[in-house]
């Protein structure tokens, strides 16, 4: 199995400002694996982007890795 959660965390730690407060959960579902995503209050638009480019960039590349793999990956951002 792939660790997506590595992949996510090294991706989104090189586009915030504090990547000491980046924190990333990976939950093992039924259908695959579900990786949220914990950012400063700051670093939020950095990581969803101009209209969810960013983020949708990062969804794109964990279902890439995970289509390879047989599986299924889910990417959220958690806004606190």
């Amino acid at each position: 199995m792939v660790n997506y959660k590595e992949l996510v965390e090294f991706i989104v730690k090189h586009l915030v400002t504090q990547p000491e407060v980046v924190g990333i959960d990976s939950n093992e579902e039924e259908g695959g694996s579900k990786i949220l995503i914990r950012v400063a209050h700051e670093d939020v638009g950095r990581v969803i982007g101009k209209r969810g480019a960013t983020i949708n960039a990062i969804r794109l590349l964990a279902k890439a890795a995970a289509v390879k793999a047989g599986e299924r990956v889910d990417v959220d951002i958690v806004e606190d």
